[in-house]
């Protein structure tokens, strides 16, 4: 009796083994990523930075209260072995005796990835210099409260060179390079 009980087990565990066999396989898939940089700033529309006259004689103009209501959103999407990307702003035009300042603050929002670095305050000039560096495969969020958020300021420079200008229209560019 023992011999049948022992090889009715040896069966069983046979067709046990059997029945919860497994097999694989595979396929090969596609992908595709692009080469993506896009930039866009937050919200549409101008911005107004007006000094204000002195009560007094003797005393200087008031600077205007900084401008915090744009923001810089980006997608970047890097190829292999890419250089990180940075965004640099400049002006068409400058105001004699007038500085204009930006920084752009922390990434902050619904991004994701390696996003830049701010570089700190900096007067924008003709010459395009760089607020943000060191963004690789990342993305901001849209529109306001996502992104870098903008301060934009003026402040005199040298009073010798001012002069009253009514509605000086200054353009702020800014570029996403690799």
């Amino acid at each position: 009796m023992k011999t049948i009980c022992h090889i009715s087990f040896i069966i069983c565990s046979l067709f046990a083994n059997t029945l919860f066999s497994q097999t694989t396989g595979n396929r090969n898939v596609s992908v595709t990523l692009p080469v993506v940089t896009l930039l866009d700033v937050e919200p549409a529309g101008t911005i107004t930075l007006n000094f204000t006259a002195p009560t007094e004689a003797g005393r200087a103009i008031v600077n205007p209260t900084g401008n915090t209501s744009k923001w810089i959103n980006y997608t970047s999407a890097i190829a292999p072995g890419g250089l990180s990307r940075q965004i640099t702003a400049s002006i068409n035009q400058t105001i004699p005796g007038v500085d204009i300042k930006i920084q752009a603050a922390t990434a902050s929002g619904a991004g994701g990835g390696t996003l830049g670095t701010p570089t700190g305050q900096l007067t924008i000039t003709t010459t395009p210099v760089t607020i943000i560096n060191g963004i690789g495969g990342a993305y901001t969020g849209t529109g306001t409260n996502n992104g870098h958020r903008l301060t934009i300021t003026i402040a005199p420079n040298n009073y010798s060179n001012l002069s009253a200008v009514n509605n000086s229209s200054v353009a702020i560019t800014y570029t996403i390079t690799e």
